[in-house]
């Protein structure tokens, strides 16, 4: 080929080269996408109110790390002096003990350490002072649902319209239900008892001895949305409402913010303070 024609060629050679390689990026790009896709992307939402209390004693905190998303609500014990210094004291501990990991298989010792350690540093804290809290706390990996919690706040899966109960409230009430059941005392008994939602374990008190954890982690499907709360909210709202705003297609924000506008419109003379965290888990 003689040199004029090399030149004529030159321009359709370039474009040709651009194309390819506009190509190949393309698809590393869709390829990328593929990949982030690959993990399920978790929607984090909350909400809270102080209810008709003169303070608020729940506190809450969510972290996202390459351990995965944990979200950690406690709800300090009402009419103790340090009730918010115990809550704050327990979730910012839990959040601590958590950046410490190193690998996620150390998740099932994790949630016994962190609450003896939140245990020990609300003691620390209050110096003899009268507190205690609630504390609900999950960590979400790899699309698994991973838990431990202690007192009577609660964590549930919203999945297809229903309601999963995961942890048990560690309430009189509950022991109460195994003494009738073990036929110890009465139904009307267990159902009577003026102290049936007196907490029965929580922490910061000497007597602490261990939080409840998922013995397995649940396996989240497409779509579910784990939910923390306070009794500020089961005992405000009913499932059906709860179901009526988490059945919505909105982001997790958006619901959680739902519910806290609904226990505010009920304006209810005694209202405790009320929090909810929601995860749900994407495509």
């Amino acid at each position: 080929m003689s040199m004029p024609e090399q030149h004529e060629w030159l321009p359709y050679v370039i474009v040709w080269a651009c194309a390819c390689t506009l190509v190949v990026l393309f698809r590393i790009r869709r390829g990328l996408l593929h990949q982030d896709g690959a993990a399920p992307k978790l929607e984090i939402g909350n909400g809270q109110t102080i209810g008709a209390r003169e303070e608020q004693d729940d506190y809450f905190s969510t972290f996202v790390s390459p351990h995965g998303t944990i979200a950690v609500l406690a709800d300090g014990i009402s009419g103790l002096s340090g009730g918010r210094a115990a809550s704050t004291a327990a979730v910012t501990t839990f959040v601590k003990q958590f950046l410490k990991l190193e690998h996620i298989r150390e998740l099932p010792e994790f949630f016994a350490n962190a609450a003896a350690a939140s245990n020990a540093e609300i003691m620390r804290t209050l110096k003899g002072a009268q507190g205690g809290t609630t504390l609900v706390a999950v960590v979400v990996e790899g699309g698994n649902l991973h838990w431990g919690a202690v007192g009577d706040s609660v964590i549930k899966i919203f999945r297809n319209g229903d309601f999963i109960d995961v942890n048990q409230k560690h309430i009189l009430e509950s022991v109460l239900e195994e003494r009738y059941v073990s036929g110890e005392i009465t139904r009307d008994e267990a159902l009577d008892s003026p102290m049936k939602n007196q907490l029965v374990n929580y922490l910061g008190y000497e007597g602490f001895k261990n939080i409840e954890i998922g013995a397995e982690p649940v396996r989240l499907q497409k779509r579910d949305k784990v939910i923390l709360c306070s009794d500020g909210v089961y005992n405000t709202l009913t499932e059906v409402e709860l179901e009526d705003i988490l059945s919505k297609p909105i982001p997790a924000y958006d619901a959680a913010q739902e519910i806290i506008e609904a226990i505010e419109r009920k304006q209810l003379a005694h209202q405790d303070n009320a929090t909810v965290v929601i995860l749900e888990k994407g495509w």
